[in-house]
């Protein structure tokens, strides 16, 4: 893989005189970006629309962790945030978009990876 790049990058000999042309230089930027998108950008595009999907059937009483750390239970649902409970008689408010993981009861938090 790495000698087929190194080839596609050299072009033509500088000797021979020879002007490639820019059709030719597009191939190598062309597959490069190819590479890129299925290796990185579309990957985590599904892993963005996976997240938003479990935000959004998010109901009352779940047991969430949130991208700061904090675990607790969801009390109550509002358009753009969510009411936490995190111990006896505390409850925060949070935005929806820190929601990390959803956890079942008995769960621990998982590692990012």
């Amino acid at each position: 893989m790495m000698a087929l790049m190194t080839w596609l990058a050299m072009g033509t000999p500088q000797g021979e005189g020879a002007q490639g042309s820019p059709f030719g230089m597009m191939v190598p930027m062309l597959f490069i970006f190819a590479i890129f998108y299925f290796m990185l950008i579309r990957p985590q595009q599904r892993k963005e629309k996976a997240r938003k999907q479990l935000i959004s059937d998010l109901k009352t009483g779940a047991r969430v962790m949130f991208s700061g750390g904090i675990i607790g239970t969801v009390t109550n649902v509002k358009e753009s945030t969510f009411i936490i409970k995190i111990s006896d008689g505390v409850k925060i408010e949070v935005a929806r978009g820190a929601v990390s993981q959803i956890l079942e009861k008995g769960d621990k938090p998982e590692e990012e990876k």
